[in-house]
Formats: structure tokens, C-alpha cells, sequence
């Protein structure tokens, strides 16, 4: 795990060194291990290490192979990276390193673009040809890793984190309507190739964009799952349950490779206690385990300890909890806030972000069970699509999803901000009407899976860790599992309250109290409920000179929010002053005016 940056200049210039060294220090959380910045011609790569696999020098990034003509900046882990090194060897590749960074340097070497293909892991990276002058920018098939670019007719900068972009210099920070729109449509996920930012894109995930030297490219997305029925599991709950059951187990495998300890995120949820059970019938001994809890507010639970500390009992983890009092979560919103790469919605972000603070005091590594949800269909209004027809999948999805109509949201904003049109309906539409896909659910999962979630949770989760330069690695979407899961029968996924195929292999290895309990979340009761200290914070960011001169909302509007800030809530109860107040609170911790 680590952090990337770059520049490719277009117009026979040389790249700005000082801006990527620039933004290559914004990156330094990611990667506190080891530094580096690398130029030559129209490109400069700059890199931020954190060590987990090759703790020597000879892993040191960006990595040259001056044989091959060929420098690399990588950011991400491949879990089969030692297999790929053998297959190479037999090929003729000699190694000087025992890093997977040098495995894809080679790997790209022997079979280009199509080397992604091979890879089991996360991972962003750009792979720079010395003797072409072509650069390929590369996002895994999930989005886990992040890759944001900003381009002109003059150059292409890329990097990590947004933050990095804008410490570069030269981005137009000016809002993007319809990104706008998809903040306020989805929780605040806005998927790629957006940002909230005008001037700032992602690469999407899946794919290769190469970028020629005179600034032309294209992309090539390498991996989709068809969302139909062609597994020979049929519809046999049993074989089903041992098919998942063998998947899980190789993704929670192929996530221990490491040359650190790796951990395990455990909430006490089903997700997460699998990944411990499946560590344990792997034969790992002395895990150590980590769970927050917050104080309770307004009557609202904020722990689950009771089911975590049962998984930890009944598989004798070294198990570390950290209860937080709500005095605290001031000064960690703007801790949280200034860690993301775009603005987020979801109030535990700020859970992650001080749990991770916490965990890297102890590990490098630790394993979570984000994604479940969305792969295996466990939330609540799933049901609600499923019972759609496959052609009207997309209205399914938006009166189930959407967090307001597009009327509704019009009326939040000032007038040069709203779009003309329904941009959010427009996007599913879109996607929905894709080949593939045999049901409404099918189609919705297709769409929640690869375009919405690596925007949230993934991206919470990759930027809340890599605060603490701690690495997160998730079994739930290794890329094998996340195709079967495709495959798999709808009503096998909605059974049981839904995840019923992953109850069933829960029930082979836990304990029924965790199985079956109701289903949790990270709870942060004072950000839900606007404790004072939070409320506090929403009304000085609102009042703000840059609030009042950007004129994003309607301040009649924001004013009734003020007024009454736990009577407004989204369609799906969501608090729609929090809502409104991340994204200002967001854009000033950036600086952006």
C-alpha cells in the first residue's frame, strides 16, 4: 500500500518536478516508509512507500527497469504476485527484488495491457514506456485503489488522493452540477469518472487508460460480471453454500500475504467474524482483532461489543477495544474530513478513521468485511427491487434508493447550481439498460457493485486507513468471489433477511447469536443525532464568509435546517443537515474558495 503521482506533459516540455514533489509530500500519510520522484523526458512519477511486502530498499518505488525500458509507481498489494513470479522466471524474467511492484513491471513487459487480466489483488498503478513515451494508468477491477487525474491541453497530472492534485497547483475547483447531483441523489457517492470538483476525474475502475504522448487515449475496461444465471450450482442451496464457503477461503488466503502481522477489523457482524473464523480454520494463532464502540445518544447504542467480544472469545484472538467518548468527535470530524479524497456522507467515516489511528499503533495490515452487503445483497431494500420486473428495474431502484426526488433537490440549491436535468435518473437508466443482468436485482447489484460502491464504502475505507499509513485489505470483493456471487440465484442471496447463502456458511463455522442477531452498523449516535458538539461544528461551516460566498444551498433552506436539525431526513432517514454540511465542511478543510 502506498501513494502515487505524476505528471505527463503533451506539449515538448519537461514535467514540473516541483509540483510532483509537491504532491508526492500530500501523499506521505499513505506511504511513511520511503519516498521517492523519478523524471525523465515528458514524465515524472513520485511515490510514497508503506512496506509490507519486500521491507528492503530493493523494493523502493518508482521502480526502473532498465533492461525492459520500463519505470513503475505502484499502489496496492497482489495477493498472487509470488505464482505470476514463477510463471515469469520460467519465461526468462531474472528479478532483483522480491517485491510484487517488480512482478507487474514485468508482468506488463511480457504481456502489456492484458497483464491485469492475471492479477489478484487491489491495485492502481502507472507504468511509464521509456522508448515510446506512452503512459498507462491502471485501476483494479473493484476501484480499491484510487486514481484521480486532472488533464489540460498541456499536460495530465495524476494521483492518489484529490488533496495531492490540488497541492500540485493549476485545478479548476469550480463545483460539477451533475456530480452535485449525484451527492445529493446517493448519500453523497458520486462515481467515477466524476468528482464534486469540475477539473478533477477518476479512472474508472477495471480499467487501462493509455495515454499517448500527445495527450490522445483511450480506455480499455478489462473485467465485468453478466449478472446471469451459467453456474452448474443450479439452484441447490447446498452446493451453493460449499461453493461461497471455498471462494471466502481463498479470498481471506490470498489476503495474509504479507512480510508484517496482518489484523482483523471485527465489528462483530457477520462479515467480519467469518474472516476471523476462516483465519482460525486456516490455522492462524494469536490474530489480533480490533472494535470501537461510541458513547450512546439519544437513547442510540453506540457499540456492539457483546457480539465482537464473543467472536473473540470463541476463537481466542488477541482482541483490543477502544470506547470513544462523544467529547472527542469534534476535533476527529475535522481530522476525518481532512482525510478525504471527496466528501462523504457516511457518518462512520469518522468510526474508521479513529479506529484505524488506533490499529496502526499495533499492525500494517488488517482485514475487513466491507462490500458483503452489496455482493451478496444483505440491505434492507433489495427486496423491494427484486419484486420489479427487469424492465422497470431503474424505477425500482430509485424509489428505494435515491435519497430525494430531482424536484426536491432542485429546491436545496441556488438556481447556478441545479442541472436541467434528472442527471442521477439519467445515470441508472443508463446502467440498468446495459446488456446482461437477468432481474431487477441482478441489475441493481451489477450497478451497486462496480459503480457506486468504490465510492462509498471502499473509497471510506482505503482513505480512512491510509490516514494512519495502515493498509486494508477486503475478502469480500476478491474479484473470484465477487463473480460468483454474480452467478448465484437471486432468491439464494435474499433468503433469510438477506445474505442468506453467506448465513448459511456462517452457520457451518460461528456462533448462531452472531449469525442471526439483527443486522449493525459502525454507529456514531452524536453525528446522527447533531450532538451539540457536532451541531456546533455544522452551524460555524455554514455560517462560514466562504459558505455565504460559494452559495451552494439555498440559505432560506439551510436556514430551517439550522432551525430544526434532526427533522429533516432523506428518504432512507439519513440527516439531510449532515448532509448538507460535509460538503462545506469539506471544501473548506481543502481550501477551496
Amino acid at each position: 500500500m502506498c501513494g502515487l503521482s505524476g505528471e505527463v506533459r503533451f506539449d515538448g516540455g519537461r514535467p514540473d518536478v516541483a509540483a510532483v514533489e509537491k504532491m508526492t509530500d500530500v501523499l506521505e500519510p499513505r506511504g511513511p516508509d520511503g519516498r521517492g520522484v523519478w523524471s525523465q523526458g515528458s514524465v515524472a512519477l513520485g511515490h510514497r512507500r508503506l512496506k509490507i511486502i519486500d521491507l528492503s530498499e530493493r523494493g523502493a518505488q518508482p521502480m526502473t527497469d532498465a533492461q525492459l525500458g520500463l519505470t513503475a509507481a505502484f499502489n496496492g498489494c497482489i495477493y498472487n504476485y509470488r505464482e505470476l513470479r514463477g510463471r515469469l522466471e520460467g519465461l526468462g524474467h531474472r528479478f532483483f527484488s522480491d517485491s510484487d511492484t517488480e512482478v507487474v513491471v514485468k508482468a506488463y513487459a511480457q504481456w502489456g495491457r492484458e497483464c491485469v487480466d492475471l492479477l489478484a489483488g487491489m491495485f492502481a498503478f502507472a507504468v511509464v514506456e521509456h522508448h515510446t513515451g506512452r503512459t498507462a494508468l491502471v485501476r483494479d477491477r473493484l476501484g480499491i485503489k484510487p486514481l484521480y487525474v486532472s488533464q489540460d491541453g498541456d499536460r495530465l497530472r495524476f494521483a492518489s488522493t484529490l488533496p495531492a492534485l490540488l497541492a500540485g497547483g493549476g485545478v479548476d475547483t469550480s463545483l460539477d452540477p451533475v456530480a452535485l447531483h449525484q451527492y445529493l441523489s446517493w448519500h453523497g457517492t458520486v462515481p467515477a469518472p466524476r468528482t464534486v470538483l469540475s477539473g478533477v476525474r477518476k479512472i474508472p475502475p477495471a480499467t487501462v487508460r493509455v495515454v499517448e504522448p500527445d495527450g490522445t487515449h483511450r480506455d480499455h475496461c478489462y473485467w465485468q460480471p453478466s449478472y446471469t444465471r451459467s453456474s452448474e450450482f443450479g439452484e441447490d442451496p447446498a452446493l451453493w453454500r460449499e461453493a461461497v464457503h471455498d471462494a471466502l477461503r481463498t479470498a481471506v488466503r490470498r489476503r495474509t500475504v504479507a512480510d508484517v502481522p496482518v489484523g482483523v477489523l471485527l465489528s462483530g457482524g457477520l462479515d467480519s467474524s467469518l474472516i476471523v473464523a476462516l483465519l482460525a480454520e486456516e490455522g492462524q494463532e494469536d490474530l489480533s482483532t480490533f472494535a470501537m464502540g461510541f458513547e450512546s445518544e439519544n437513547g442510540e447504542e453506540g457499540d456492539e461489543f457483546s457480539y465482537s467480544d464473543l467472536v473473540s472469545r470463541r476463537f481466542s484472538t488477541d482482541h483490543h477495544q477502544f470506547l470513544i467518548t462523544s467529547d472527542r468527535l469534534p476535533a476527529a470530524l475535522e481530522s476525518a474530513i481532512g482525510a478525504m479524497s471527496e466528501p462523504m456522507v457516511s457518518h462512520d467515516a469518522v468510526a474508521f478513521h479513529m479506529l484505524s489511528e488506533q490499529v496502526s499503533k499495533e499492525v500494517k495490515v488488517v482485514l475487513c468485511g466491507q462490500g458483503a452487503d452489496e455482493v451478496f445483497a444483505g440491505y434492507h431494500w433489495y427486496p423491494q427491487i427484486a419484486a420489479a420486473t427487469r424492465a422497470g428495474a431503474d424505477g425500482a431502484y430509485e424509489a428505494a434508493y435515491f435519497d430525494r426526488t430531482h424536484a426536491e433537490l432542485t429546491a436545496m440549491l441556488h438556481p447556478a447550481f441545479a442541472p436541467r436535468h434528472d442527471a442521477s435518473t439519467d445515470f441508472v437508466r443508463a446502467h440498468m439498460a446495459a446488456p446482461g443482468a437477468d432481474s431487477a436485482l441482478d441489475a441493481a447489484l451489477r450497478m451497486d457493485v462496480h459503480a457506486l460502491m468504490p465510492d462509498d464504502p471502499v473509497k471510506r475505507v482505503d482513505n480512512m486507513t491510509m490516514a494512519w499509513g495502515l493498509e486494508a485489505r477486503v475478502p469480500f470483493l476478491d474479484h473470484e468471489l465477487v463473480e460468483l456471487a454474480a452467478a448465484c440465484p437471486p432468491r439464494l442471496k435474499l433468503a433469510q433477511g438477506g445474505k442468506g447463502v453467506l448465513k448459511d456458511v456462517g452457520r457451518t463455522v460461528l456462533p448462531r447469536e452472531v449469525v442471526d442477531r439483527p443486522k449493525g452498523y459502525f454507529p456514531v449516535p452524536a453525528v446522527r443525532n447533531m450532538a451539540r458538539p457536532v451541531l456546533d461544528r455544522v452551524r460555524e461551516a455554514l455560517g462560514a464568509p466562504e459558505a455565504r460566498r460559494r452559495g451552494i444551498f439555498d440559505r432560506r433552506f439551510v436556514d430551517r435546517l439550522l432551525a430544526e436539525p434532526n427533522d429533516h431526513r432523506t428518504r432512507r432517514g439519513a440527516n439531510t443537515l449532515w448532509q448538507v454540511a460535509s460538503l462545506e465542511i469539506w471544501l473548506q478543510a481543502h481550501g477551496i474558495h
